[in-house]
């Protein structure tokens, strides 16, 4: 299923869209992985896309980075999270899209040095707590131009967020908003670094059968769908995202779907594009096989908040 995203961005290199006009098929599903994954449901991708989904998930399953992943924290969720009902007006929600936040208290100057997760499933991990002044300036980088929102009290909390590892309780810095019942909550956490991948890249520029994802957008909450940002041109008719699953991972494998003749405009589009697994991804890693590195959560912008 793809739904249109309006979201362009520069083109990484013109060289990349002359080349889109090459084998890109369409569809979207999975592939078998020595009979543990699913079947497909659309088209065959290039046979060379399959490969490639294939060596990445031989790479990393069982390897010492996926294990390192596992042990890690990695949000898949908003680490910013809206007061209930927000917003009251397109006011507030252009303040918010903008970062533009006015500050009208003292923020807390002590705080725990280290904050904890501690996952639903069992476990926990202890990692450096980010300051309530290191939070605040995040949400607050804008040019103060246009419409603002008011921060008029600071406090350290706690807030639920989906991690790589399942549900997890973790600290927050909890930020009363003017006009607003409940807090604006930024997760005083920074997530683990992320282990060294046991494979290359793909090649150096993409191609119209292999691109890049642009980022993780959701998880469903059964586990059982992905959605990503998928990326594409402004000459063919959009992108397709297949899966391959595994024990261990579950990688993902983008394309753009057929061409257009003539000009072609210097441009990339995003779209999200939802996937079906044929079961709950889990603690599998979720790979992008492009890059043979975890999807990041977040359009393209690493582990950090979704804004849109």
């Amino acid at each position: 299923m793809r739904t249109h995203n309006a979201r362009t961005v520069h083109l990484l290199a013109a060289l990349a869209l002359f080349a889109i006009g090459t084998g890109a098929l369409a569809g979207c599903g999975g592939e078998r992985a020595d009979g543990l994954g699913t079947e497909i449901t659309g088209a065959d991708p290039a046979p060379k896309s399959k490969a490639r989904a294939r060596q990445v998930a031989a790479a990393w399953d069982g390897s010492t980075a996926a294990a390192a992943w596992r042990r890690g924290y990695y949000p898949m969720g908003d680490t910013v999270q809206l007061p209930e009902r927000a917003f009251r007006n397109d006011a507030d929600k252009r303040a918010y899209g903008a970062h533009n936040f006015v500050l009208h208290t003292r923020l807390p100057t002590a705080a725990p040095k280290n904050g904890h997760v501690k996952w639903e499933s069992g476990g926990s991990l202890t990692l450096p707590l980010t300051g309530a002044r290191t939070a605040y300036e995040a949400l607050a980088d804008g040019s103060g131009d246009g419409p603002h929102l008011t921060v008029t009290g600071a406090e350290l909390g706690e807030t639920s967020l989906l991690t790589s590892r399942g549900r997890a309780t973790v600290p927050a810095w909890l930020f009363t908003v003017k006009g607003y019942d409940t807090p604006l909550k930024q997760v005083a956490l920074s997530p683990s670094k992320p282990p060294a991948p046991p494979i290359k890249p793909a090649a150096d520029l993409p191609s119209g059968q292999l691109w890049p994802l642009g980022g993780l957008v959701e998880v469903a909450a059964d586990g059982r769908s992905v959605t990503v940002i998928a990326q594409h041109g402004a000459c063919d008719d959009g992108p397709a995202v297949h899966v391959l699953e595994t024990d261990g991972s579950v990688v993902l494998y983008a394309s753009m779907v057929g061409t257009k003749d003539g000009a072609c405009t210097a441009q990339l589009i995003g779209e999200k594009v939802t996937v079906k697994l044929d079961r709950p991804a889990g603690d599998r890693v979720l790979l992008d096989a492009f890059t043979g590195r975890p999807v990041p959560y977040g359009e393209g912008h690493g582990y950090a908040p979704n804004r849109s």
